[in-house]
């Protein structure tokens, strides 16, 4: 005999021995009675066609080692403890079977049956059962099979993908058919290595992005994340920090750990630590029950309230919930595969009993837990009518839900497989060689596998019975408050080929969070940014840390924590709080503003007196004063004058383009008939008082008129450069949206600025010859000499412009036309008080010195009244 079976008689010999001396209590269960440790463990239920099924529904420990007095290697205080909620796949098992075994058209006159092992926790006796199974023999050998008769058709297993790996090692030496129910595997859809196993669990490859767009949903970008250190859990993390990137979710911590249930290292303490002093409420718990058991258990017992547990399906969270009264794990978020509810399995449940399924050995062990039944001393059969209305139904939800749970689902499922596979085997064989009378259908396991291909495609049956799976999640909210209340209840799905932004379904009042909060939870890095701010990353820190910063002027940001503030349109301009952008009022030099009231009254008012003034000297035209140097050139420069200021309303009211291009034109010809007829007066002064002049050639300027034709010529050459500025680059209508922050001002835009700069220039070159020559004669004789007023004037309307030009400059909106404006009526107000006021002065207040007798007994007379 070789060593491995020696090993294997031993791990039998072991398992015997356990069984006889382990004790159980209600959780971890201890037994008074002879009775619960005779009953055996295993499940047989006779039919054509049996499926092998081991699931770890019970395990043995050892708390503090006590070492057996007689047995090396052995301890006293064993115990053992169950899992009823891996029970509900044996009763998913039961109810396929009878499902298949009523229907007529599914394996007619076949009947199906199974063989229930239970498997260890430990690897090392793992393959224990498997063997006998396969033998036939209570102490296995290899390569011996003591079954006459063959009927195992294929073998079940799960939910861990460890157990299945082990049992797999041995089956596809004999390509015997095995159907896996935990969670999906990469590695076990490796083909090359497991020939010979089907996953009944769809891949799950949408949960990242499912528990992403969950993150994005709440506003959750500060996530913990807790996975095994296996490969399992590095797939995970690797799929779940891709997606998160793409959505701007960052991780705050990730704690790697070891599958080790039964210690408390520390690790465990450490992760505690990280896990209670981060700023993520939101902690991402990924696993199974034998991958993260040892963490879980110790986890929930340190009662940390502020945290949400966000977890699969595979870790079960109502194991936890006998353990404190406030459940650390109460408004915990759960992702399952979405699948169809079997309302019969409910039913099923309810009705299952000890005495209706004698064969089932865990039922009496239930009933004698639970409902305090009995055992009979002879048989070691519970006493009939022991609490006859007792249900697996009254059972807490954290030892027994009704509801049919992943796994569960999937056993059925695999039950339904081997079923439809056998099927398809029996119609073939039928149309080969039909049947005889009660002779039944003959095969090997082998043989199924080409149908079970045919029939299961990866995680997915083209079965009308098989609900389409698109890899949907259903989210389960755990209720655990107040204590044991083990509830999980829908809230929302998840669907990966819905819509963009269709793809999660939530029911936010149905969730229950943590007590600590009376509303949804936050797990940020940094604050929010509200409206008005944007965010601004920190140097060496994740996306997801940032500073808030307040937009820039007129930016606005109507959403929380922006990357960019949006600019607002030239129409409009953003509100105190950057929140909005409101509409710009339209602004101009107003006849109503009390700005464009003032300039308007002095414009008009200097018009009028300058009529008043024309229509004086009208009346008094025949007085020396008059008359004295050419009162038509006086009359020319009043009427001017009144024409200056009155040019000044064109700027004044809302613009249009025909006053856009009266305003510049009027300005310049009008003020360059008023400098020339100054020009004329200054050079008909120096005419009357030259004696240097010839006699003849004096009298000839005087009778012609020369200085009268000044003017046209200055005017014609102002004339043209208008002409050449309105024919190359004209004034137009504009609207300035930046000089004023609430305003859209609308104003003339002078079109060349070199054109419009030039007739200035022209202006103040006319200024400057009619000063200089004014101020030439300003030493002649002074009786009604109007040559020193003339140089005031020039040189006030010269300083006026010269100063013009940088205050324009430097101003903005209708200020800037406000400046044009007030330099039109300081510069048109200078001429007429300098030239015009000592005149009215003499006319109205001091008439004796307007008279011939006054006169001539002047010194220095000689030619002082011109003709005219």
């Amino acid at each position: 005999m070789s060593v491995q079976t020696f090993v294997l008689v031993g791990c039998f010999i072991l398992v015997i021995i356990i069984r006889i001396l382990f004790n159980h209590s209600h959780v971890y269960a201890y037994s008074s009675s002879e009775c619960f440790f005779r009953i055996k463990e295993d499940i047989h239920h006779e039919g054509d066609a049996v499926i092998g099924v081991f699931f770890p529904v019970h395990s043995y420990y050892t708390g503090n080692k006590i070492p057996h007095p007689y047995l090396p290697y052995f301890f006293t205080d064993i115990h053992i403890q169950y899992n009823f909620k891996i029970y509900q796949l044996v009763l998913a098992l039961v109810f396929a079977i009878e499902e298949i075994n009523r229907n007529p058209h599914l394996l007619p006159n076949i009947t199906l049956g199974f063989d229930f092992y239970n498997i260890p926790f430990s690897e090392k006796n793992i393959l224990g059962n498997a063997l006998i199974w396969l033998s036939g023999l209570s102490i296995p050998i290899s390569n011996y099979n003591c079954v006459k008769e063959r009927k195992s058709a294929a073998a079940l297993t799960g939910p861990s993908w460890a157990r299945s790996t082990h049992i797999a090692t041995l089956l596809q030496l004999y390509k015997f058919p095995q159907l896996t129910v935990g969670p999906f595997d990469a590695i076990l859809s490796d083909q090359d290595q497991f020939h010979s196993l089907y996953q009944m669990a769809p891949k799950g490859t949408s949960l990242a992005l499912a528990m992403v767009s969950l993150m994005l949903h709440f506003h959750w970008t500060w996530i913990g994340l807790i996975v095994p250190d296996d490969h399992r859990g590095t797939q995970f993390l690797s799929d779940i920090r891709e997606n998160m990137e793409k959505n701007q979710v960052c991780i705050a911590f990730v704690e790697m750990i070891q599958s080790t249930w039964n210690s408390f290292p520390y690790k465990y303490w450490k992760c505690f630590i990280t896990v209670q002093e981060s700023l993520a409420n939101i902690i991402i718990i990924y696993g199974d029950n034998d991958s993260l058991q040892g963490l879980m258990r110790n986890l929930g017992q340190q009662i940390l309230m502020s945290k949400v547990w966000v977890m699969t399906s595979q870790w079960d969270v109502t194991n936890m919930a006998d353990y404190f009264l406030l459940d650390s794990f109460h408004g915990s978020l759960i992702f399952s595969h979405h699948h169809e509810q079997i309302i019969a399995f409910k039913n099923f449940i309810q009705t299952v009993n000890p005495y209706k399924y004698p064969e089932d050995n865990y039922l009496p062990k239930l009933w004698f837990l639970f409902f305090k039944c009995p055992f009979s001393e002879l048989d070691c059969h519970l006493l009939e009518n022991c609490q006859p209305n007792a249900s697996l139904e009254l059972l807490p939800r954290h030892i027994f839900d009704m509801a049919m749970n992943e796994d569960s689902y999937n056993t059925y499922r695999a039950v339904y497989t081997v079923a439809h596979s056998l099927h398809e085997m029996s119609l073939q064989q039928i149309q080969m060689q039909p049947l005889g009378y009660r002779e039944r259908m003959v095969f090997f396991p082998w043989q199924l596998h080409t149908f079970l291909k045919n029939i299961h495609v990866g995680a997915n049956m083209a079965l009308k019975w098989k609900q389409k799976s698109d890899d949907k999640y259903d989210i389960l909210n755990f209720w655990n408050f107040p204590k044991s209340l083990g509830r999980k209840v829908k809230v929302a799905i998840f669907s990966p080929n819905a819509p963009q932004g269709q793809q999660l379904s939530l029911s936010e009042q149905m969730i229950r969070w943590p007590e600590k909060y009376s509303e949804i939870p936050q797990s940020v890095c940094s604050e929010s940014c509200g409206p008005g701010f944007k965010k601004v990353s920190l140097e060496g820190k994740a996306v997801c840390c940032y500073d808030c910063t307040p937009c820039e002027d007129n930016e606005i940001s109507n959403e929380t924590d922006v990357d960019q503030c949006i600019k607002c349109p030239e129409s409009h301009y953003a509100n105190t709080e950057k929140k909005h952008c409101l509409q710009k009022a339209v602004s101009f030099l107003d006849h109503k503003d009390p700005l464009g009231m003032a300039l308007t009254t002095i414009a008009l008012f200097f018009s009028i007196l300058t009529a008043v003034v024309l229509g004086l000297f009208v009346k008094h035209r025949d007085t020396p004063i008059v008359k004295a140097n050419n009162r038509t050139l006086s009359y020319t420069l009043l009427i001017t004058l009144t024409v200056c200021f009155l040019c000044a309303l064109l700027f004044i009211g809302h613009p249009n383009i025909t006053t856009c291009t009266l305003q510049q034109i009027v300005f310049g010809i009008a003020f360059t008939v008023a400098l020339a007829t100054v020009l004329a007066k200054a050079i008909t002064v120096i005419i009357a008082f030259r004696v240097t002049f010839p006699r003849r050639m004096m009298r000839w300027l005087i009778i012609s008129k020369a200085p009268n034709f000044i003017i046209p010529i200055c005017t014609m050459v102002q004339l043209v450069l208008c002409g050449i500025w309105l024919g190359t680059s004209p004034p137009f209508l504009d609207q300035d949206y930046h000089a004023e922050h609430k305003n859209i001002i609308i104003m003339c835009n002078k079109g060349s600025s070199f054109a419009f700069h030039g007739v200035l220039g022209y202006l103040c070159s006319l200024a400057l010859g009619s000063y200089t020559v004014a101020f030439l004669s300003r030493n002649l004789p002074d009786t009604f000499n109007e040559a020193k007023f003339l140089s005031f004037s020039m040189l006030v309307f010269f300083c006026v412009w010269v100063t013009f030009l940088p205050v324009y400059h430097s101003t903005k909106g209708k200020i800037m036309v406000a400046m044009e404006v007030f330099s039109i009526l300081a510069s048109s107000a200078a001429l007429f008080g300098f030239i015009f006021a000592p005149k009215c002065y003499i006319i109205l207040i001091s008439p004796e010195k307007n008279s011939l007798h006054h006169v001539r007994n002047r010194p220095h007379s000689r030619g002082l009244i011109l003709k005219t």
